[in-house]
């Protein structure tokens, strides 16, 4: 029996700045812009939080092959 294993990576296709939330959000299997109202929202509860995850998933979270 072959396991299929998902993969977390930036998105190429569905981008505004890195990829970040597209990628989440294909992962998860939810419209992009799902994630990124979740993370503007984010922005503005907890500013410094928020932005520095998501420089640290640009950095972390590989780019699609």
């Amino acid at each position: 029996m072959s396991e299929v294993t998902k993969r977390l990576y930036r998105s190429r296709k569905d981008r505004m700045l890195a990829g970040v939330c597209g990628g989440l959000a294909a992962y998860m299997g939810v419209d992009p812009t799902i994630v990124r109202l979740i993370f503007v929202i984010s922005v503005f509860v907890t500013f410094t939080t928020s932005l520095f995850l998501y420089l640290i998933f640009w950095l972390i979270i590989p780019e699609e092959p």
